[in-house]
């Protein structure tokens, strides 16, 4: 349906409501400031090959995101990283060997005395309070600026002189974020989440986030906080340098982490495992259902060895089991770093038959949520990052 009549309905007084979200269109006309300041949501007309499943990419239009966000699809957009993974594919890359054992727990577990279901609460109130954080609009530009400046604040809290946050520039107007803590070496180990937000029925309309992917974000947030506050990361002596990326636009296709993955391909650099968290908060679905809390391993289109060794990790750090699932095609960012070589793995909130079905409306929100089961994927992360960090490839 167009803009145009969406909006002559309103006038009219219809009373068609949109799906779900239950917010009468009337509200669209309150929105017309936010169509002002992005107007090429309706006028870009330019073609975009999305890739539905491997080797499979058809040409659609901007507005066609939505409509399979509706339709319940997943794709990516490669329209600007069709060659992303060439170079992997034409060389002879050795798979990565991943510890057999879990060896640090007597230093991990005390770090996560730092680790605060209030402090996750409290941020991601704030972050959940921009009316979207759409990658293409002014709220998306704004609220990646307000995380950039928390996470800078992060680090000057912590001390960590060697420590940075720096924006990864796009096209559009909403930056990817890498904070970098250098280690002995350039093999890297990367943990990553996704900043933006989006409503499925129309961009402008709200879309809080809270679980996708506030709550990703927020929890590697914390662990990245935690992490700080060991003198064995912040003086540089692990043996791998550990990043923290929260990407732009994965709601546009993965768009912003293809174009870092792409960029990190282009540039050789060496990256040895990637942990995507995508949705960490939600449990009433499980528990609905009889089942015990959770969280749900991936385990299609990841990498077998990073994830057999992410189930370590949780039977270690965590206090609650893992289950295994399936998430399907370009499910999250993890897919951008799997398509240019790099070992990824992605762990949900729970079986993903039960995970969050109010995301991508103005339904997701903070009252959703369990900051305790926010706090297991935490422990996780802090797990995962610090033993790696220690591996020796």
């Amino acid at each position: 349906m167009k803009l145009l009549s969406l909006l002559s309905l309103c006038a009219a007084g219809s009373a068609f409501v949109l799906p779900q979200q239950q917010q009468p269109l009337q509200g669209i006309l309150h929105a017309a400031d936010a169509l002002a300041a992005v107007p090429e949501l309706w006028s870009d007309d330019t073609p975009r090959l999305l890739e539905l499943a491997p080797g499979d990419a058809v040409w659609m239009k901007e507005g066609d995101k939505l409509r399979l966000m509706r339709e319940g699809k997943k794709f990516i957009d490669i329209t600007d990283h069709r060659d992303l993974g060439a170079t992997v594919h034409a060389s002879a890359k050795q798979p990565v060997s991943f510890p057999s054992n879990i060896t640090h727990s007597e230093i991990v577990k005390p770090i996560f005395k730092s680790l605060s279901a209030d402090n996750i609460r409290k941020n991601l109130k704030q972050f959940t309070s921009f009316p979207n954080r759409y990658f293409r609009s002014d709220n998306g530009r704004q609220s990646s600026q307000w995380l950039q400046s928390l996470i800078s604040d992060t680090i000057d809290s912590a001390g960590a002189k060697n420590v940075t946050v720096t924006p990864f520039k796009h096209t559009w107007p909403q930056s990817s974020l890498i904070a970098r803590i250098p280690g002995k070496s350039n093999k890297t180990i990367v943990v990553g989440a996704h900043q933006d937000s989006v409503n499925m029925y129309l961009p402008f309309l709200s879309a809080p986030g809270a679980d996708d992917d506030g709550s990703g974000t927020m929890t590697i947030l914390e662990a990245f906080k935690a992490l700080l506050t060991n003198k064995n990361i912040t003086s540089g002596q692990a043996e791998n340098t550990l990043e923290f990326h929260w990407y732009s636009a994965e709601e546009g296709g993965l768009l912003g982490s293809q174009a870092i993955f792409s960029a990190y391909e282009k540039a050789e650099r060496d990256v040895k495992a990637m942990l995507q968290q995508d949705m960490t908060g939600y449990i009433k679905g499980t528990l609905d259902a009889g089942k015990k809390e959770s969280v749900g391993v991936i385990t299609d289109f990841v990498d077998t060895g990073l994830t057999e060794f992410i189930k370590k990790v949780i039977e270690e750090y965590c206090s609650i089991p893992y289950v295994e699932t399936k998430c399907g095609y370009a499910c999250s960012d993890h897919a951008s770093a799997s398509k240019a070589g790099y070992p990824s793995a992605f762990v949900i909130e729970s079986a993903f038959e039960y995970s969050d079905h109010s995301i991508h409306t103005s339904g997701d929100t903070l009252d959703k949520l369990d900051f305790e089961h926010i706090l297991e994927h935490a422990r996780m992360t802090v797990g995962f990052a610090y033993e790696l960090a220690m591996a020796k490839f």
